[in-house]
C-alpha cells in the first residue's frame, strides 16, 4: 500500500480512553476540511466515513487518484454546500490513512500490528470529539454519516449530546446483527488464513496478505449491492468471451467485477485495519452501552435540549434494512427527541447513499439548511 498523503493532522494532547480499559497514547487524527469556518464557528459539519472510507470525501484520493467518495454530495452549491458550511472529515482511529492504527508506530518504534488495542465505534467518536476540541468547535451545525459513518453520528449523539445541533444518519444501525457479524467474520478469517498475514506482523515484508484482504472485500461488497442491481448490471453475461471456459477464470462479468473490487482495494487499505474496524462495528450496541434500553441513550435530546435527528433508509438495503432505522426512530420518539424519518426507493442497495439518488440529495439539503 502506498503511503498516504499526510493531509491535516492533529496530535491528541492526552491519552485516548478506550472501552477495552486501555488508553491510547500519542494518537494522531488525520483530517481534511472544505469550506470556510465562520467567525463564530457555528457552520461546521462533521461528516463521518464508512468502513473503507477516509478523510478524502470531496478531494482526489492520494493513493488511487480517484475522486472523493462523496464528491457528488459535498462541494460548492451541492447538498452539503461548502460555500455555506465548513465541512470536516477525519480518518477514524484504527484506520490507515494517517490516523493512528495498527500500521502506525508504537511507543517501542515498531508497528503496532496486532498489539494495537481493540477499539469500538465509541472510541472512534471519542477521537473525533478530541479533534473538535482541538479545533475549538464546541457545537457542530450537524454531524452526518452513512453506514459506519451513521453509527458514529448516532454514537456522538448518545455520548456527547451537546456537540451537534443536527444528526443525519443514513443507511445505518444502532447495533450489529448476527448476520452482519457473520459476514465480517468471513472476511477476517480470509485475511488471517493468508500465509502472508504472519499473525499481523507483515509490515516491512515484501509480501502482504493481499489475497485474503481481496476476498474480504469481495464478500463485503456483495452486501453493499442489491440483487436487482446485480441482475440489471451483470445478469449472467459472460466476461470477454462468447462461451464458458469450463475452468475457473472469471467467466461471468460479476466475477470479474468482484475480482477488480478486491484487487483495487488492496492498494489503499491495510489488512489489520480491516480486522480492527470490522470488530469495532460488530461490537456496536448503543443500547447495551446505556443500560440496555436504546431510548435511554438519547434522553439528552429531549425537550429541545439536544439535537434534531433525521434517519434515512433505502428499500433495497438488506445490510442495514429499514427496520434498523425504524428501531432507532422509535427509541428517539420514546426519549422525546425531535426526529424525522424517510425510506427512499433506490435500486442500488446499501451503497445508495454514495450513488446518484436525487431524493437523498433533497433530504440532505433540506435537513441541513432548514
Amino acid at each position: 500500500m502506498t503511503a498516504p498523503d499526510p493531509s491535516l493532522s492533529y496530535a491528541l494532547p492526552a491519552p485516548l480512553p478506550l472501552d477495552g480499559g486501555q488508553a491510547l497514547e500519542g494518537a494522531t487524527i488525520a483530517y481534511q476540511t472544505y469550506g470556510k469556518l465562520a467567525a463564530d464557528k457555528g457552520n461546521a459539519i462533521l461528516v463521518c466515513h464508512a468502513l473503507t472510507g477516509d478523510q478524502y470525501l470531496a478531494s482526489a484520493h492520494p493513493v488511487t487518484g480517484k475522486p472523493g467518495w462523496w464528491e457528488r454530495t459535498v462541494g460548492p452549491g451541492k447538498p452539503i454546500d461548502t460555500d455555506r458550511y465548513h465541512v470536516i472529515c477525519a480518518n477514524v482511529i484504527g484506520s490507515c490513512m494517517g490516523s493512528t492504527g495498527p500500521a502506525s508506530e508504537a511507543p517501542d518504534g515498531k508497528p503496532w500490528g496486532m498489539r494495537f488495542p481493540v477499539i469500538t465505534v465509541r472510541d472512534m467518536v471519542r477521537g473525533l470529539a478530541a479533534l473538535l476540541d482541538g479545533l475549538g468547535i464546541e457545537r457542530l451545525h450537524a454531524v452526518v454519516g452513512g453506514s459506519m459513518g451513521g453509527m458514529q453520528a448516532l454514537s456522538l449523539a448518545a455520548n456527547f449530546p451537546e456537540r451537534a445541533a443536527r444528526v443525519l444518519a443514513i443507511a445505518t444501525t444502532a447495533r450489529h446483527s448476527a448476520q452482519n457479524i457473520a459476514f465480517h467474520e468471513v472476511g477476517r478469517q480470509a485475511i488471517m488464513a493468508d500465509p502472508n498475514w504472519r499473525e499481523g506482523d507483515y509490515y516491512g515484508h515484501d509480501s502482504t496478505p493481499d489475497a485474503g484482504l481481496a476476498v474480504a472485500r469481495m464478500a463485503a461488497h456483495i452486501t453493499y449491492l442489491s440483487e436487482a442491481g446485480l441482475t440489471e448490471k451483470f445478469g449472467r453475461r459472460l466476461q470477454d468471451r462468447s462461451a464458458k471456459s469450463f475452468g475457473f477464470d472469471a467467466d461471468f462479468q460479476v466475477e470479474s467485477y468482484l475480482r477488480y473490487q478486491g484487487s483495487g482495494f488492496t492498494r489503499r487499505f491495510d489488512a489489520n485495519s480491516y480486522l480492527y474496524i470490522t470488530r469495532a462495528m460488530d461490537y456496536l450496541d448503543i443500547a447495551e452501552e446505556h443500560g440496555g434500553k436504546l431510548a435511554d441513550a438519547f434522553t439528552g435530546h429531549a425537550m429541545g435540549r439536544g439535537a434534531r435527528f433525521c434517519l434515512v433508509s433505502f428499500d433495497t438495503d438488506w445490510l442495514y434494512p429499514t427496520a434498523e432505522s425504524r428501531h432507532v426512530v422509535h427509541a428517539l420518539n420514546a426519549a422525546g427527541a425531535p426526529v424525522s424519518f424517510v425510506e427512499l426507493s433506490s435500486p442500488f442497495g446499501h451503497d445508495s447513499f454514495l450513488l446518484d439518488v436525487p431524493a437523498l440529495d433533497r433530504v440532505v439539503k433540506g435537513f441541513l439548511d432548514g
